[in-house]
């Protein structure tokens, strides 16, 4: 057993390591690249405005570049071939989902970009729930069988899902992408608050990998230590993508990136076994979410609107904030939230 631990310590050094080349590397593939596919946008896949938004904001984002989340996506599988252990199943899992949900929110876009129409709703949640079926099912057949869930700030609250695991983290993935997708509404929002979540849950990853500290931290041993390589291709081709999406944008990146990289999100969170953190971590996807619910229900059913607009950034823009200054408080709000999503880990 001590030889093994030995043997294995080098490997656990290396992936931090090759985690900071590949945040780096993706970052630089992003400053680099990232002119060159803002052209070619500008020529073949120009969008319109969301519809439901405000009047000003339709005018000002309109005939925008779009799809930028395939160049997000690029740049990170190409980091990924660099620096990630290609026998590992984690990382093609990662890779499945990343690609995966992205070709679902690139046809959508696609389709919009056409016939100023996207695939049918129905179609589309489907072929979500699809993908995170089969990268569930893979996930609990090729690496890590436990179906535990757990529970912040509880020690010993660790109840067996079984298989009601995979309807669990197929809502957890459809709903964090759509989530993010809902957020995906300000110059740099939706990118800067994945920024702080990759990074957080790269780090939870890494931890989660290392037997030693999960048992020090009594979180499950999850085996997720590779993660943090592509996690931090995650974080640089994110920070990337802020240069040319922070306001104002020169850039959108359309539900090809919403969706991939809110379903790779959950699938992080979901394979270190902490997806109740992403509650806390990814509050302000939440909160989001729960701004246009509450909307919906409140105009069925008492007639009227709770917010001006939603979702809730909306509400806060034509109550006269500046869209810079929603987008950086929404940011630095997300930055608290995964700072306290991290001490989670010490307070059990």
């Amino acid at each position: 057993d001590l030889h093994r631990r030995r043997h294995s310590f080098p490997t656990r050094r290396s992936s931090d390591l090759r985690a900071m080349a590949a945040l780096l590397t993706s970052l630089v593939f992003g400053l680099w690249w990232g002119n060159s596919f803002i052209q070619f946008s500008r020529i073949y896949l120009r969008s319109k405005a969301r519809e439901y938004t405000p009047h000003a904001h339709r005018e000002e984002k309109n005939d925008m570049p779009s799809m930028g989340g395939i160049f997000i996506v690029a740049v990170v599988l190409a980091t990924i071939l660099l620096w990630s252990p290609l026998h590992k199943p984690e990382v093609w899992l990662f890779v499945l989902c990343l690609v995966g949900f992205a070709g679902i929110g690139g046809w959508d876009d696609f389709c919009k970009l056409r016939r100023k129409k996207g695939i049918n709703p129905s179609v589309k949640f489907c072929l979500q729930v699809t993908v995170a079926a089969v990268v569930a099912g893979l996930w609990l057949y090729l690496v890590n069988p436990s179906t535990a869930l757990v529970f912040p700030f509880f020690k010993h609250l660790t109840p067996e899902l079984g298989l009601f695991f995979i309807p669990w983290a197929v809502f957890v993935m459809v709903g964090t992408s759509n989530a993010v997708n809902l957020t995906d509404g300000l110059d740099g929002l939706a990118i800067g608050s994945l920024i702080t979540n990759f990074a957080t849950f790269s780090v939870i990853c890494y931890l989660a990998g290392h037997a030693i500290i999960a048992h020090y931290l009594h979180i499950p041993f999850a085996g997720t230590a590779e993660l943090v390589i592509p996690g931090g291709a995650l974080v640089g081709a994110s920070l990337g993508f802020l240069w040319y999406n922070t306001y104002p944008a020169q850039v959108f990146m359309g539900d090809v990136g919403s969706l991939a990289l809110g379903g790779t999100l959950a699938f992080m969170a979901l394979a270190c076994k902490q997806e109740l953190l992403l509650v806390i971590a990814g509050g302000l996807f939440v909160v989001e979410t729960l701004s246009v619910m509450a909307q919906v229900l409140s105009f069925r059913y008492l007639g009227r609107r709770l917010f001006r607009m939603a979702p809730i950034h909306h509400h806060f823009e034509l109550q006269g904030w500046p869209e810079s200054k929603i987008t950086v408080r929404f940011c630095i709000i997300s930055l608290v939230l995964c700072l306290i999503a991290l001490m989670t880990l010490k307070l059990r």
